[in-house]
């Protein structure tokens, strides 16, 4: 009689923590995280969505509040989460927000919040997590398609997500001697509740989404799923040998622009 075949799950005895892990991508990634054998310590500012995003994971899961851009906050839920968990070997630098800057209107207050909570929090959420790290841990930071399509009125969102390609580069060549890795996904237009207004009701999201599908080579928006799954990848051991390296995660928005339903007679 053949025996079953075994589940094959690929973060078994491993710790992550994600920052922004109670709704969109963040939220997606913990859950699938927890389905592969993880122990996950999520972070984010709405306490109340952090509870339900709690409940959701379960046991293997460990939410504590914290703002990306409060770097004593940061530091002492990364502790928190170690104590729970014991030391990470997996870290997933989610956390942003929107924000417009566009040439001619735009505030200080806002640009400064944009580079905060994309930039500077991104590498102090990084340095918090280090001396919890195991050796050989997988880092990954959240990119953005608007690092390299020069939307207009996103330019300190843009320069923030630049920065954060840059930053994986430093950070992968400062890392390597302890085996560390260190990558970017980089997605496109994702369904999440980032988009606010543009989605408020059923008909502009409706709108907004064919939007999105007519400049986007594969003519849809992109689920949160196909950004969790890109991130565990990266996670896993399958990557073992990937470093420095950022993936666009965007029906081709980037590499083959051309190709979108708009530009096909």
């Amino acid at each position: 009689m053949m025996q079953p075949l075994e589940t094959i799950v690929r973060l078994k005895n491993k710790t992550a923590l994600i920052t922004g892990g109670n709704s969109g991508i963040g939220l997606a990634t913990a859950k699938l995280f927890v389905a592969e054998g993880a122990k996950v310590i999520i972070t984010g500012r709405n306490k109340e969505t952090l509870e339900a995003a709690a409940k959701e994971l379960g046991p293997n899961g460990f939410a504590v509040a914290a703002d990306a851009t409060d770097i004593a906050a940061t530091e002492a839920a990364i502790k928190k989460g170690a104590e729970k968990f014991g030391k990470l070997d997996i870290v997933f630098a989610n956390a942003g927000i929107p924000g417009g800057t566009p040439l001619g209107s735009a505030t200080l207050e806002v640009f400064e919040k944009v580079i905060s909570t994309n930039l500077t929090g991104v590498f102090f959420t990084v340095q918090s997590a280090l001396p919890y790290l195991n050796d050989n841990a997988s880092i990954i930071l959240n990119g953005s398609v608007i690092s390299v399509l020069g939307i207009p009125g996103y330019s300190a969102y843009g320069a923030a997500k630049a920065g954060v390609r840059a930053m994986a580069r430093i950070m992968a060549s400062e890392l390597s001697p302890r085996g560390i890795r260190v990558n970017v996904v980089a997605p496109g237009a994702i369904r999440t509740p980032i988009w606010g207004a543009a989605i408020a009701t059923p008909e502009a999201e409706k709108a907004f989404e064919k939007r999105i599908g007519l400049a986007t080579p594969l003519g849809r928006i992109g689920e949160p799923d196909h950004i969790s799954k890109t991130v565990l990848f990266l996670a896993s051991d399958d990557a073992a040998h990937i470093q420095g390296q950022e993936i666009f995660v965007d029906g081709g928005a980037v590499a083959s622009p051309a190709g979108a339903p708009i530009y096909r007679g």
